[in-house]
C-alpha cells in the first residue's frame, strides 16, 4: 500500500534527502551505528541466555544439583525449567512498554540490567530446582525488557535509510550470544570430566559469565549513551531533542537534513497530542489517574481502532510465526535433537549444536547489510521457504530411518546438515526482520506500547514452544518437524498477502501506510495543517529561506542555532 495524496508528495520530497543504505549507510552514520552496536549488548545477553541453558541442562553436575526433580522427570517438568524464563520475559516486556515511556528508553535498560543481575545471582546460588525456577523467572523479566527496548531504542535513533540495519543489529547480537554460549558450554563441559565427577564450575561458569555484558551495558547507558530523540520530543524536551539528533547525525542543529527530521518528529508528536486532546478531553489535568486512563484506553485502541488493529495484528502474528517455525525448539533442545539422530555421544551432539550458533550468526550479517535494500517481505518469504524445505526434508529422513539409525549414520548427519541450513535461513530472515517490523510499524505515541505488545507475543509463544517441545520431540521427532514446516509455510503465505513493505519509510510515514485507506479526512487535514504550521512543508518545498545554503555538514553560528530552536519550539 502506498501513501496517497499530498502525503505522497511530502514523502517523495523527504526521500530526496535520504542518505545511502547498506554498509555505506552504516559507515556514513558512524556515530549512530556505534551507539546502536553498543545498545545491542542487550541482544547479546538475550541470545547468550537462550543458548546457554540448553547446554547446562545436559551437564551431569547440574542434573545432580537439582535431583530428584530432574531425574526421571516428565518432558513437561524439563520444559518448565527452560520455559519459566519466557514467562518472566513476557511479564517484563509488557511492563516495560509503560516504563519506557515513563522514564525513558535509556533508564529502562539500566533497570532491566539490575533485574537481570538479581536473577543470575539467584541461579548461581542454586541448591535445588526452586532456585533455578525463581532465578530464571527473574532473569526472564530482564531479558524480556532487553528484547523490546533494544529494537525500540535503535529504531528511534536511526535514520530511515539504515533503520532496518541498525535494528537488525539486535538479532546479530542475539545470534552472536547464542554462538558464544554454545562454545563456552562445550568448553566448560570438560571441567572435572564429562561424567559423574564433573565440577559445578562446568555450569556455574556459563551462568555467571552473563553478568559481564549486562553490567557493561548498564554502565554505558549511565555514562555516555544518549536518550532517544523521539522520546525527548514525546516528553516536550524539544531543544534537547534537536541537539541530540544533530549529534547523532554528526551535524549541526541548522543543517537541512537535521531540521527536516526534527520537524517530522515534532509533527508526529503534535498530531498525537491533538489526537489525545480531542479523544480524551476529560483526562487533561495531568493527574496520575488521568494519565493512567489515557494509557489504558491507548492500549485498548491497539485492538479497537481499525487502523491500529492492523498494525497490532502484524506485530503479534509475525512473532507467532517466528516462534512456531521451530527456531527455539532447536536452540533450546538442539543437543537432544542431535542425540536423536544417533550421533556418537553427548559431547558430539554439543559440538553439532555449537555449529548451529556459528552458522546462524554468520547468516545474520547479510541481513544487517541488505535488509534496507531488498526489503522486509522478500527476505521473510525467501527465508521462510528455505526453512520449510529443511523441516520437511529432515522429517522425511527421520521418518524413513529413525528405527535404524545405527545402519544409516550418513542419513543422521544429513539431517544435522539440514538443521544447520535451517539455522542459516532463519538467521538472515525471520530472526532479524520480525523485530524490525514490530519496532517500526507503530506511531510515535503508541510505539513503546505497540512494541511491548509485539514482544509479549514473542515471549508468550516462546513459552508455549519451550514447555511443549521436549514432550513433542520425545514422542515424535518426525511429527515435530512436519508441524514446524507446516507452520512456516502458512507464515510465508500470510506475509505475501497481508504484510505491507515498510522499507525506506520514516517512522512518521508509517501513519500513511497503515491508514484505512490513508488517513481519515479529519486526521489527514490535521496532519497537513501541523506540517504547514511548524514549517516542515515550506522546508521541503524549498520556500523556507533558512533552507538556502544549508547542507548536512553545514555549520551555523550559535545565533542561527538559537533562532531555529526558538522558531520550532
Amino acid at each position: 500500500m502506498a501513501p496517497t495524496g499530498d502525503g505522497q508528495g511530502l514523502s517523495a520530497k523527504r526521500a530526496q534527502f535520504a542518505g545511502p543504505s547498506g554498509l555505506k549507510g552504516i559507515l556514513h552514520n558512524g556515530k549512530t551505528s556505534a551507539i546502536a552496536t553498543f545498545a545491542a549488548l542487550g541482544g547479546f545477553v538475550y541470545g547468550y541466555n537462550q543458548g546457554m541453558f540448553g547446554q547446562v541442562l545436559t551437564m551431569p553436575a547440574f542434573i545432580a544439583r537439582i535431583e530428584p526433580y530432574y531425574s526421571g522427570s516428565t518432558g513437561i517438568a524439563q520444559g518448565l525449567l527452560t520455559s519459566i524464563l519466557e514467562l518472566g520475559a513476557w511479564l517484563g516486556t509488557l511492563v516495560n512498554g509503560w516504563l519506557a515511556d515513563a522514564v525513558g528508553r535509556r533508564w529502562t535498560v539500566v533497570i532491566a540490567c539490575a533485574v537481570f543481575t538479581v536473577g543470575v545471582i539467584v541461579q548461581a546460588c542454586t541448591v535445588n530446582k526452586d532456585y533455578v525456577l525463581a532465578g530464571r523467572f527473574v532473569t526472564g523479566i530482564g531479558v524480556g525488557a532487553f528484547s523490546m527496548l533494544v529494537p525500540l531504542y535503535n529504531a528511534e535513533l536511526a535514520p530511515p535509510e539504515v533503520r532496518g540495519a541498525l535494528v537488525a543489529l539486535q538479532q546479530l547480537a542475539i545470534t552472536f550470544g547464542i554462538m558464544v554460549s554454545y562454545w563456552i558450554g562445550y568448553g566448560t563441559n570438560f571441567i572435572g570430566g564429562t561424567g559423574d565427577g564433573q565440577s559445578d564450575a562446568a555450569w556455574l561458569v556459563p551462568v555467571c559469565i552473563q553478568l559481564l555484558p549486562s553490567t557493561t551495558l548498564a554502565a554505558g547507558m549511565l555514562l555516555f549513551m544518549p536518550q532517544s530523540p523521539r522520546h525527548l520530543m514525546n516528553q516536550g524536551r524539544e531543544e534537547e531533542c534537536l541537539t541530540t539528533l544533530a549529534r547523532l547525525r554528526s551535524s549541526t542543529t541548522d543543517a537541512l537534513k537535521v531540521r527536516i527530521e526534527f520537524l517530522e518528529i515534532k509533527a508526529a508528536r503534535e498530531f498525537e497530542r491533538l489526537r489525545v486532546l480531542e479523544k480524551f478531553p476529560q483526562y487533561q489535568d495531568g493527574s496520575f489517574k488521568s494519565n493512567f486512563m489515557i494509557g489504558f484506553y491507548d492500549y485498548m485502541s491497539l485492538v479497537t481502532n481499525k487502523a491500529m488493529f492492523k498494525r497490532t495484528t502484524i506485530a503479534v502474528l509475525v512473532m507467532v510465526f517466528q516462534q512456531w517455525n521451530g527456531v527455539n525448539a532447536i536452540l533450546y533442545y538442539a543437543p537432544f535433537i542431535f542425540a536423536g539422530f544417533n550421533l556418537n555421544g553427548r559431547t558430539t551432539s554439543l559440538l553439532a549444536t555449537g555449529v548451529v550458533g556459528v552458522v546462524m550468526f554468520l547468516a545474520t550479517i547479510p541481513a544487517v547489510l541488505y535488509v534496507d535494500r531488498f526489503g522486509r517481505k522478500l527476505i521473510l518469504i525467501s527465508g521462510g521457504i528455505g526453512m520449510a524445505c529443511c523441516h520437511f526434508i529432515v522429517a522425511g529422513i527421520t521418518g524413513a530411518y529413525s528405527d535404524d539409525w545405527d545402519n544409516h549414520v550418513v542419513a543422521g548427519w544429513v539431517c544435522v546438515v539440514f538443521v544447520w541450513f535451517y539455522a542459516i535461513c532463519f538467521g538472515f530472515s525471520w530472526g532479524p526482520v520480525a523485530w524490525i517490523i514490530i519496532s517500526e510499524v507503530f506511531p510515535l505515541g503508541m510505539r513503546a506500547k505497540g512494541v511491548s505488545l509485539g514482544g509479549s507475543s514473542n515471549w508468550l509463544n516462546n513459552f508455549a514452544v519451550a514447555v511443549s517441545t521436549s514432550s513433542f520431540i520425545a514422542a515424535s521427532q518426525f511429527g515435530a518437524f512436519i508441524f514446524f514446516g507446516a507452520v512456516t509455510t502458512v507464515g510465508v503465505i500470510w506475509v505475501y498477502f497481508f504484510v505491507p513493505e515498510t522499507k525506506g519509510r520514516t517512522l512518521e510515514e508509517m501513519d500513511e501506510l497503515f491508514g484505512s485507506p490513508g488517513f481519515a479526512q479529519a486526521d489527514k487535514e490535521r496532519k497537513e495543517k501541523i506540517e504547514r504550521d511548524i514549517g516542515l512543508t515550506a522546508l521541503l518545498d524549498g520556500s523556507d529561506p533558512m533552507a538556502d545554503g544549508k547542507s548536512d555538514g553545514a555549520s551555523g553560528s550559535d545565533k542561527q542555532n538559537g533562532e531555529f530552536v526558538e522558531k520550532t519550539t
